[in-house]
Order: structure tokens, then C-alpha cells, then sequence
């Protein structure tokens, strides 16, 4: 069975259509109107190995928040809609990205439960016209929409920049983890048999 999903999401305030494939080979293919989320999101799919395209328009002239926020819901939607029932998948994962100075761990748990806890320390408020705290609220709408745990966390860091992309990094290859398909497991990997 192919787990891939595409969700097509339209507010007053963003209109999204995406689509990701969990089995893919880290094919990209975004444009957001927010360039540096559009670098995370590449990003992202490359070290997921997930075949991902994204296009969205948003309120751009207010600011890049609804677009960054409204990204992470679709793609938490979109991801969520891919695993079925996920049944034999591994469901926990964690690992840690080292970029330059930058060390971010990410841990998983696709438990049915939506939830986000995020501690970034960033020195600075921006990168190039980016607005670092939105990188949180991407993190928040992703976890909830995909029904799963996310733990991000800085290790290490001095540089806005590298502090998110490792970010971005780690969750790709904490999401990799998490959904592969493991030939052990039967059924859905809980002990109350539900997720």
C-alpha cells in the first residue's frame, strides 16, 4: 500500500496544497512565498528521504505568520493521512543533528496524542527577513495536526540559522525513523492495541 497523501487546505488566510510520499527518495519540491521556510522544508524531505511538494500562497503583507503556521498544520494533516493504520511501524524515535555549532536533538512518539514541546534558545530574532519564533509555531501545528509527540531540543548553538535548520534536520530523520516499516512488529505498535 502507498502512504503518501496530498491535502489541499484554503483559508481567508492561506491557501495550501501539498502533498508527501513516507517512501520516497527526498524529493523536494516547495515554494511557500517564505524562502527560508521553503530551505527547512527541503531540508526536511531530504534527510526524511520523503517525496514532498508543497505550494502555498498567504497573507505575505501582513506577515509570514499564517503561511509558516498554516505549512506545518498541512503537512502534520498530510502526514497523519499517509500512515494508515499505521500498523508495523516503529513509532518512537529520537536522534540529534550536529550543524557546525549547532547540536538540536528530536524525539518522536506517534501516540495518537498532538502535542509540542519546543526549547530553542535563539540569539537572534531573525534570519534574513525570517522570524525565528515562527519555527515554534511551525513545530506546534505540525505535532498536533500528525497526532504525534515532538520533542525539539538545542544541545548546543550560536547561530539562528544553524540552531533551525538542525531542527528541521532532526525532525526529518526522527520522522524517518518513526514511520519506517519494521517486519517485527505486528499490528499497531501499542500495548492497547490502538494508537
Amino acid at each position: 500500500m502507498p502512504r503518501s497523501a496530498t491535502i489541499h487546505r484554503a483559508t481567508a488566510e492561506t491557501d495550501i496544497t501539498l502533498s508527501i510520499d513516507l517512501d520516497g527518495c527526498g524529493a523536494a519540491s516547495v515554494s511557500t512565498g517564505v524562502g527560508f521556510l521553503d530551505h527547512m522544508l527541503c531540508a526536511f524531505a531530504r534527510h526524511g528521504l520523503f517525496d514532498l511538494t508543497v505550494s502555498a500562497t498567504g497573507d505575505t503583507q501582513v506577515d509570514d505568520h499564517h503561511t509558516v503556521e498554516d505549512v506545518g498544520v498541512v503537512l502534520g494533516q498530510a502526514v497523519r493521512q499517509a500512515l494508515g493504520d499505521m500498523r508495523g511501524i516503529g513509532r518512537f524515535s529520537d536522534v540529534c543533528i550536529a550543524m557546525d555549532e549547532a547540536l538540536v536533538q528530536a524525539a518522536i512518539d506517534i501516540s495518537g496524542r498532538g502535542a509540542a514541546y519546543v526549547d530553542l534558545p535563539l540569539p537572534m530574532q531573525k534570519v534574513g527577513t525570517f522570524d525565528c519564533e515562527l519555527a515554534e509555531e511551525f513545530f506546534i501545528g505540525f505535532a498536533r495536526d500528525a497526532s504525534l509527540t515532538l520533542h525539539v531540543r538545542e544541545l548546543a548553538g550560536g547561530n539562528s540559522h544553524h540552531i533551525i535548520e538542525a531542527a528541521f534536520k532532526a525532525l526529518g530523520r526522527a520522522l524517518r525513523f518513526a514511520v519506517e516499516l519494521d517486519g517485527r512488529v505486528t499490528g499497531v505498535p501499542s500495548t492497547k492495541g490502538s494508537l
